[in-house]
């Protein structure tokens, strides 16, 4: 008989290096463009990574007991993986959801089980009779809180400061990249939320190859929602942080651990995103797109010929079929 798996557990990782060919020669591509194609994990993102590791680690240290329940705060991709590996390790699952998550990770969530919480539903973060607030996000703090009143059962796992989030990336993704590249890693370009994949990244293949540089993208300012921009195009799932203070960072994310950061304008991540879809037939999300366009520059130029650029496609296309993603089509994209 074949190989049998018995866990999802048992699927986490190794995903593929693919590079799209037909895409670098139409955009003149000197460099190799080597896409990390996270979406084929089990939960579908390279956060099932990050979800799995946290989950190992409490059952390790003896946080976790079979029939407790998880929860975290989170806009979509670690909150379906957690849910996912809650699942089939006997867990409940609840999600304290950020603003502006897509109607498919939302529908997602639900399938697994997964109770979907905001800040009223922690005691004292509002009152009875006040409207409810969109922008608003329950705080770290109040999340604490919030298991505390609910009894030693619940436990707040904290993607933003749990060091097993960029450790799975030290344990499992940067060894994938450096064996399927033969040592061969010349750039790394992605993006972040929590940073726990550019940290875990950063600090796995800097130390392989410190000549490896490592481009940070982030959304640019017209690309951030607020409420003074509350309709922007968003880039989904990622902050700004590169002119933000160490101090309001994540307790790993730091400045030091990328070579040159570069901001991305919605648009040309989503038309990015329709390209490699109908030049490679990839759907790919929001974050991923971005960083391909960024490193589509990047393989432009001279001093890139013959390198290989590692792009990092956290997730796939399917979770924003309800948005602009693959139907904006206003302008032609300046990748």
């Amino acid at each position: 008989m074949g190989k049998i798996y018995q866990s999802i557990a048992q699927l986490t990782g190794r995903t593929p290096l693919l590079e799209p060919l037909r895409y670098e020669k139409e955009e003149n591509a000197a460099a190799h463009l080597l896409l990390k194609l996270e979406y084929l994990n089990p939960a579908g993102s390279i956060k099932d990574r990050a979800a799995l590791n946290m989950i190992l680690r409490a059952e390790e240290d003896g946080t976790l007991q079979k029939g407790d329940t998880i929860v975290e705060q989170t806009s979509g991709n670690t909150g379906i993986a957690l849910a996912a590996y809650a699942a089939a390790r006997g867990y409940h699952m609840q999600i304290f959801l950020e603003a502006g998550v897509t109607k498919e990770r939302r529908a997602i969530l639900h399938a697994y089980g997964c109770e979907l919480l905001d800040y009223r539903n922690i005691p004292g973060a509002a009152a009875e009779d006040e409207p409810f607030d969109p922008f608003r996000e329950a705080t770290m703090a109040e999340i604490f809180r919030y298991c505390r009143s609910k009894g030693p059962r619940f436990h707040y796992l904290n993607q933003v400061t749990n060091p097993a989030n960029p450790e799975a990336h030290i344990r499992t993704t940067g060894p994938e990249i450096w064996k399927d590249t033969d040592g061969k890693a010349d750039y790394l370009v992605c993006m972040a939320g929590t940073g726990g994949t550019i940290t875990g990244l950063s600090e796995y293949l800097k130390n392989k190859n410190p000549e490896l540089r490592v481009i940070a993208a982030e959304p640019a300012p017209s690309s951030r929602r607020s409420r003074s921009n509350p309709d922007a195009k968003i880039i989904d799932g990622v902050l700004h942080f590169d002119d933000v203070p160490e101090s309001e960072l994540t307790s790993f994310l730091r400045h030091s651990l990328y070579d040159e950061c570069t901001d991305v304008q919605a648009e040309d991540a989503y038309l990015t995103a329709q390209k490699i879809a109908h030049r490679e037939g990839l759907l790919i999300g929001t974050s991923g797109a971005a960083a391909l366009y960024a490193a589509t520059k990047i393989a432009r130029k001279e001093e890139a010929r013959g390198k290989n650029i590692i792009v990092i496609i956290p997730d796939g296309g399917s979770k924003y079929l309800s948005t602009e993603l693959y139907t904006y089509h206003p302008r032609e994209c300046s990748v």
